[in-house]
């Protein structure tokens, strides 16, 4: 079990190690985080025992069983078991009865996000992200990676467009004319994070920019 005041970085928990959840808590182990994980399948969990001590078979997902495991110590968990929603709605109750700070739950449809959000989860939809990240790279050449974050804030990848190169980003005016910010711009092994007004676009430029998806569907298109 983990001692929270003894420790800086966070710890998270994963419960459900189907493919989402498998994904992203071998993701968090590669990157060196603490991760307790739970599933009922004993031959998985005897798999991310090579990552986390922390690996238990769980045959229920009652609260006394969740506790039991230590996970109530956790900073974030994140519910991956979607597909059953009664298991997934208890599951998201318990964790956030149990005081966890930030409760992350998968949802399959919008019926079920919002019983989720009610129980005081953030709710993420992974098939449905990935699909509009792959429709809107599909529909535009140009953009490289979308994510939506809300339905009025979205972060774009794009190429630099043509009639801004060698102009500088207070020339363009791309806040002005679309209305998005530029968070970054990668140029070879050269990433800007602090972008100043008398930034001159280059050949090769990828610019990380946020905004509406109107605004970044207009920039996208604008040649």
């Amino acid at each position: 079990m983990f001692n929270k005041s003894k420790r800086e970085k966070s710890t998270y928990g994963i419960i459900g190690l189907g493919r989402f959840g498998e994904a992203l808590a071998l993701e968090l182990a590669q990157s060196g985080a603490d991760l307790i994980v739970l599933d009922q399948d004993e031959d998985k969990i005897k798999e991310f025992r090579e990552y986390t001590e922390s690996a238990f078979v769980v045959k229920g997902l009652d609260k006394k069983t969740l506790s039991e495991t230590g996970i109530q110590n956790c900073d974030i968990a994140v519910v991956c078991i979607g597909e059953h929603l009664d298991s997934s709605i208890l599951t998201t109750l318990n964790l956030v009865s149990l005081g966890i700070p930030h409760v992350i739950a998968k949802a399959t449809s919008s019926e079920h996000g919002k019983i989720l959000e009610k129980l005081g989860a953030e709710v993420v939809y992974p098939e449905r992200d990935i699909a509009i990240r792959l429709a809107h790279r599909l529909e535009v050449s140009r953009v490289l990676d979308y994510i939506q974050l809300s339905e009025k804030l979205n972060i774009s990848k794009l190429m630099v467009p043509k009639r801004i190169i060698d102009k500088s980003v207070l020339e363009a005016n791309l806040r002005g004319k679309f209305g998005i910010n530029i968070i970054a711009i990668e140029n070879g092994k050269t990433i800007i994070e602090n972008v100043k007004p008398d930034y001159i676009f280059k050949q090769g430029d990828i610019l990380f920019v946020s905004g509406s998806k109107d605004s970044l569907n207009r920039l996208s298109e604008w040649e």
